[in-house]
């Protein structure tokens, strides 16, 4: 294990200056992607934050005995869905509009008559804010008798669910392209490493040395190739984040987990890049 990790090693001594521009094109490649990902970050915050407002509202018929709200809100309560439920009565829905419809305020005061119904507010559980899980808790609630309408916003509800299915397809098209681009230029680099070295390798095997072992130091050294450019592209994303967060708008960057990932996924089309590359080209050596 110490003489392939060693072999890996001395790959970059041989040739420092190709090895430092496999590793920056793959850096700037994988920067690319980490740029991306930045703002895919950010869209699913915004999303989050957009998906935190998802609620239904039930309105109540007027006169229901608050003995059957009370049973009601407790079933409620009760679904898988449901995060909380909460009862507005009739006064607390006219106090808000007085509150929030500032324009219509002198209107609301002059009011012989509280034209508002009582209402209940249910906001669901994070991963039940999409439309179908919105859609079967509003049907589940029309079947409450004291219940005599139901509002949910459903083609907001339905577009937040598209823009979220488009982000995630465009996230998975955007880094298969990239991570193909960065696999071709590692395995042109371990290509050279290799051609460069036949002769040393055309003497291992006259000694006995099986491709398996010449194979190794070669993987290896993508890998280190691809987890160095990981770093870089990590370094990058964050240098172009603090410019933006300082600059244009405020923004998030990537957790620990999401920026080990970047470098780890570096690492591992380095590695096959290094495989798909290695094995072909020992053949005609």
């Amino acid at each position: 294990m110490n003489l392939v990790v060693r072999e890996a090693l001395l790959a970059f001594k041989r040739a420092p200056l190709l090895s430092a521009l496999s590793v920056t094109t793959i850096a700037f490649s994988l920067f690319v992607l980490g740029l991306f990902g930045l703002v895919a970050v950010n869209l699913q915050d915004a999303l989050r934050s957009v998906q935190e407002r998802v609620e239904i509202v039930a309105y109540l018929l007027p006169g229901t005995p608050i003995e059957a709200t009370a049973i009601g809100l407790k079933d409620i309560e009760a679904f898988p869905e449901v995060q909380a439920a909460n009862y507005v009565s009739e006064e607390e829905a006219l106090r808000r509009a007085r509150s929030e419809l500032v324009e219509f305020r002198d209107v609301l005061r002059e009011l012989e008559r509280n034209p508002l119904p009582a209402s209940v507010e249910i906001k669901l559980k994070p991963n039940f804010r999409d439309a179908d899980h919105v859609s079967a808790v509003a049907e589940r609630l029309r079947g409450f008798g004291f219940v005599d309408d139901v509002r949910f916003g459903r083609d907001w509800v339905e577009k937040l669910d598209r823009l979220r299915q488009l982000a995630a397809a465009v996230g998975i098209v955007v880094g298969a392209a990239f991570a193909t681009v960065a696999i071709i230029i590692i395995g042109t680099t371990i290509r050279m490493a290799v051609l460069q070295r036949s002769r040393e390798i055309a003497i291992m095997r006259l000694v006995g040395a099986t491709d398996g072992f010449i194979r190794r130091p070669f993987l290896l050294q993508g890998a280190i190739k691809g987890l160095l450019g990981g770093a870089v592209a990590v370094g990058l994303s964050y240098g172009a984040y603090t410019l933006i967060d300082h600059y244009l708008i405020q923004a998030a960057f990537f957790t620990r987990e999401q920026a080990a990932a970047i470098v780890g996924f570096g690492a591992v089309i380095g590695f096959l890049g290094s495989a798909t590359s290695v094995g072909r080209h020992l053949k005609r050596v």
